[in-house]
C-alpha cells in the first residue's frame, strides 16, 4: 500500500510507501526538506500538515509539543502517512546545492584504522560510486541492518567507490561501541545517502573559514580536499580543536597541505594538553584560537562549523562578536538524546 504526499509550496506530489517516513520519501525523490538529527529530537524537520492523516511516530515531546500536534504540525523524520497528505515545508533555494536523491549503497569494509585512542577510520568500498557534495553525510546500518547511525563523509567526492567515516566511540553508545569492538574488515554493510545541506557555497567570493572539533573534522576535511583538488585559490583557514595531541588526527596531512598550498592555513588548538608536553601550538578552544588568529575580525569570510553542539554555539558567539553574521555562517551538528538538553542558541536557525 502507498499514499500520495503533496509538498507545498513547490506543489510536487510523490508516492510514499506504507511505513515510510515523510522525510525519507522526500529525500529519495530528490526533494530536500530541512532536517538534522533524523531521530525526532531536534525539531529541524518540523512541517505543517494541511490535509490528511499522519502518525507522529517516535517524535519526542521536547521537539514536538502537544499544542503543536493539535495545530497540525509534525516531524518529517518520524511522521508516517495514514492517508493521502498535503504538507507545507520551509524549502529554501540554494544556488550551489545539488539535488541528489538518497539511495541505498551496499558495500564491503576494506580497512579499519585507529586515528586516535578514541577515533577509528572505517573505509567502505561501495558496490557502485556514491555521488555527493563534500560536507554531506550518510546513514550507516549496523549489526546486520538493525538500526543506523549518521556519520559525515571524510573523503572528497573524487575517491569514487571508497568512502571514509571517522567514528569516535561514545561511552555507552551501542552503535559506536559495535563499530570499534566488533566490526571486521571484509564485512558486508549498507549505507544510505547522501544527506544534509552542509556544503561549500562555491559561487560566493568570500574567503573560507572552517572550524571543527573532535570527529567533526570529517566534513571540513572533505570540503578542503575537494576545493584544493579543484584548484580553488581563495584564502581558506582550518581551525581544528582537540583535547590533547594524541587526539589530534590528520595533523601531519594538514601541515603538508598548508606547506603545499599558499592559500591554505592550518590552526590546530589543544584545550587540555599537559603543560610540559612540548606542544608549541595554540592552547585553548576552537573559538578562542580563531578569535586570536583573526584578531577578532571575521569580516569577509564564509564560515563552516562542524563539531559538538557546545563548540558550535561558542563558535557562533565568537563569530558574531567578530562581526560575522547569520548569512555567512553554516553548520552541521548531530543531536543525541543528551544534546537536546543543552541550551540552543535562539539567534540561529540550525541547518
Amino acid at each position: 500500500m502507498s499514499y500520495e504526499l503533496t509538498i507545498e509550496p513547490i506543489g510536487q506530489t510523490i508516492e510514499v510507501e506504507e511505513g515510510q517516513t515523510i522525510l525519507d520519501a522526500a529525500l529519495r525523490a530528490g526533494i530536500w526538506l530541512p532536517h538534522a538529527c533524523c531521530h525526532g529530537l531536534c525539531a529541524t524537520c518540523k512541517v505543517q500538515v494541511l490535509d490528511g492523516e499522519i502518525d507522529h511516530g517516535e517524535a519526542s515531546s521536547f521537539a514536538l509539543m502537544d499544542f503543536e500536534r493539535d495545530e497540525g504540525k509534525t516531524l518529517a523524520c518520524c511522521a508516517r502517512l495514514e492517508s493521502d497528505v498535503t504538507i507545507e515545508a520551509e524549502i529554501e533555494e540554494e544556488a550551489d546545492a545539488e539535488s541528489i536523491p538518497v539511495r541505498d549503497f551496499p558495500g564491503t569494509v576494506t580497512r579499519i584504522e585507529a586515528l586516535t585512542p578514541t577515533i577509528k577510520a572505517v573505509f567502505i568500498e561501495t558496490d557502485e560510486p556514491m555521488h555527493f557534495q563534500a560536507g554531506q553525510y550518510i546513514n550507516f546500518f549496523l549489526e546486520g541492518g538493525e538500526y543506523s547511525r549518521a556519520f559525515s563523509l571524510a573523503n572528497p567526492p573524487s575517491t569514487g567507490r571508497e568512502v571514509e567515516l571517522n567514528i569516535r566511540i561514545v561511552p555507552g553508545g551501542r552503535g559506536t561501541t559495535w563499530i570499534h569492538e566488533q566490526l571486521q574488515v571484509g564485512e558486508r554493510v549498507r549505507l544510505s545517502g547522501p544527506y544534509g545541506r552542509f556544503f561549500v557555497r562555491k559561487s560566493a567570493p568570500e574567503a573560507l573559514l572552517f572550524m571543527a572539533g573532535g570527529s567533526g573534522l570529517s566534513s571540513p576535511r572533505s570540503m578542503i580536499l575537494d576545493l584544493l583538488e579543484a584548484g580553488d585559490t581563495r584564502p581558506m583557514t582550518l581551525v581544528y580543536g582537540q583535547r590533547n595531541r594524541a587526539e589530534l588526527y590528520y595533523h601531519d596531512e594538514f601541515l603538508a597541505l598548508a606547506a603545499k598550498h599558499p592559500s591554505f592555513t592550518y590552526v590546530p588548538a589543544l584545550s587540555d594538553e599537559p603543560a610540559d608536553s612540548g606542544w608549541d601550538g595554540f592552547r585553548g578552544y576552537v573559538h578562542e584560537a580563531a578569535t586570536a588568529h583573526f584578531d577578532n575580525d571575521f569580516r569577509g569570510h564564509k564560515a563552516y562549523l562542524c563539531g559538538p553542539p557546545l563548540m558550535i554555539d561558542a563558535c557562533i558567539t565568537a563569530l558574531m562578536q567578530g562581526r560575522l553574521f547569520e548569512r555567512d555562517i553554516f553548520m552541521e551538528k548531530f543531536f543525541s538524546a543528551a544534546d537536546v538538553q543543552q541550551v540552543r542558541s535562539p539567534l540561529f536557525k540550525k541547518i
